[in-house]
């Protein structure tokens, strides 16, 4: 049986020693299909956000070449956030070398990123988003631009992480069956609270990649489409009750909902001016 394995591949360069380092690895492994995703040219902190974006909604596992430090911590911190094991390529290498010779290991400390307001923000939103992910700190969600609310792998993690690349700071909170939402959405003021909606069809059929990646038990309704498109039916009540904006992402990029939450932001803060 085929297992398909998600590599992220971050280079500061070309991209070329990654992918080779990468192709020598999976040649090692049996009965295995390589979806992978590369970025090239990664210098600044402010292509990080987007990049987490990706690597939440597919996770899988991450490689990079970056010393950098301030780049390497913020790509490292991410992914534990989101928990997706990350490795820095040369780790091993570069340890055995400094031990064999005895000598320190000096990585550079920082990518002399441009220091503006805008980046600021941009990592203050990323922060914001890995610290509010899935339901984390849902009571503390008032410092928040939006707040992202569906069930479960209708994209709320990725999406957050793009609107943190664009500077909004962004919580997501899942919708779980039998499960009340917590009162810090409820309660929420200056958030905008948006629902995600996608098709059952859809929904089921990434739960049940999701289940084949994890290799672990779920509940064997979590991918039923019947069951799903009741636990979709409940959701849309919920949106309704509430009066809050909904999307379908179904036929969206994560590009595109995040494009849209933007839309109805701007909207929101000019019927308030």
């Amino acid at each position: 049986m085929t297992k398909t394995i998600h590599l992220h591949l971050i280079s500061h360069a070309s991209g070329e020693l990654i992918e080779m380092l990468a192709r020598n690895a999976i040649a090692q492994l049996e009965g295995v299909e390589v979806e992978r995703r590369l970025w090239k040219m990664v210098r600044r902190l402010g292509q990080i956000p987007e990049i987490l974006a990706a690597v939440g909604e597919t996770r899988g596992f991450v490689l990079h070449s970056i010393a950098a430090t301030d780049l390497r911590e913020a790509i490292e911190e991410g992914c534990q956030h989101l928990s997706v094991p990350c490795m820095f390529s040369l780790e091993q290498m570069v340890h055995e070398l400094s031990t064999h010779y005895d000598v320190p290991i000096q990585y550079r400390t920082s990518t002399r990123d441009v220091i503006d307001e805008d980046y600021y923000q941009r990592i203050e939103a990323m922060k914001f988003a890995l610290s509010h992910d899935d339901g984390v700190a849902a009571n503390d969600l008032e410092g928040a631009d939006v707040i992202l609310v569906g069930v479960s792998r209708a994209t709320k993690t990725p999406t957050c992480m793009y609107l943190a690349s664009q500077g909004v700071k962004a919580a997501n909170v899942p919708l779980v069956p039998g499960i009340p939402l917590p009162e810090g959405v409820m309660k929420a003021e200056s958030p905008l609270v948006v629902g995600l909606t996608l098709n059952p069809a859809r929904l089921a059929h990434v739960r049940a990649a999701r289940i084949r990646a994890l290799t672990a038990s779920e509940k064997p309704d979590y991918s039923d489409v019947d069951v799903l498109r009741e636990e979709l039916r409940d959701a849309r009540r919920l949106f309704a009750r509430k009066g809050w904006p909904v999307i379908d992402v179904t036929e969206r990029s994560i590009e595109q909902t995040a494009a849209k939450v933007m839309n109805l932001l701007a909207k929101r803060t000019g019927a308030a001016v």
